[in-house]
C-alpha cells in the first residue's frame, strides 16, 4: 500500500515498481495508475518518514486529499478489472449450459424416436415412449448438474479490491 505521500515509497519497494502489478487484474497505466496526484512530491527523510518541514498544512491536506482521490480511482478500476474476469467465466458457463440443452433438445429429438420405435416391437407404444422420456430426464439433469458445478466456480467478489480497501484506513494513520 503506497503512502498517501506523493513522494513516498511502500515499505518493501524500490522507486517505481508497482506493487499491485500481479495476477490477472493489472490495470494499465492509461487506467488508473501512473504518477501519483500531488504537485509536492514531499520527500522522505533517513527515517522514512516525510520530510514536510517548510510545507504547510493546507498543503499537505491539499495533496492527501489528490492522493485519496487517485487511490479511489486506483480501486474502482481494479474492482472493475475483477468484475470483467468473473463474468468472463460465467460466459464461459452459460455458453455450456446453452451448448448441452441445444444438444440435449437435438439428441432427445432424433434419437428419442428412434429407441421409441425400436421398443414399440417389443411392447406396447405407450410404455415405450415412457421408457425414453425417463432416460432423457436422466441426462437432462446430469448435463444442468455439470453446468450449475461450472457457474459454482465463479467468484463475483472483487477480492484483491477488497483486500487493498481494508488496508486503507491504516496508511491514513500516523506510524
Amino acid at each position: 500500500m503506497s503512502s498517501p505521500y506523493s513522494g513516498a515509497t511502500p515499505v518493501g519497494s524500490t522507486p517505481g515498481e508497482d506493487p499491485y502489478a500481479q495476477a490477472n487484474y493489472t490495470v494499465s497505466p492509461d487506467e488508473a495508475y501512473g504518477a501519483h496526484s500531488g504537485t509536492v512530491g514531499t520527500p522522505t527523510t533517513a527515517e522514512g518518514r516525510p520530510d514536510v518541514e517548510g510545507t504547510s498544512v493546507g498543503q499537505l491536506f491539499g495533496e492527501l486529499a489528490k492522493d485519496l482521490s487517485t487511490l479511489m480511482r486506483q480501486e474502482v478500476a481494479l474492482a472493475k478489472a475483477e468484475v470483467q474476469a468473473e463474468a468472463k467465466k460465467a460466459g464461459k458457463g452459460a455458453g455450456m449450459m446453452a451448448a448441452a440443452a441445444l444438444a440435449g433438445f437435438l439428441t432427445v429429438l432424433f434419437l428419442s424416436n428412434a429407441l421409441w420405435w425400436a421398443l414399440e416391437n417389443v411392447m406396447d407404444a405407450g410404455l415405450a415412449a415412457l421408457i425414453v422420456a425417463a432416460l432423457w430426464g436422466i441426462v437432462g439433469a446430469i448435463a444442468f448438474s455439470m453446468g450449475k458445478k461450472k457457474l459454482q466456480q465463479v467468484n463475483p467478489k472483487p477480492e484483491r479490491t477488497v483486500d487493498t480497501l481494508s488496508e486503507v484506513p491504516s496508511a491514513l494513520k500516523p506510524n
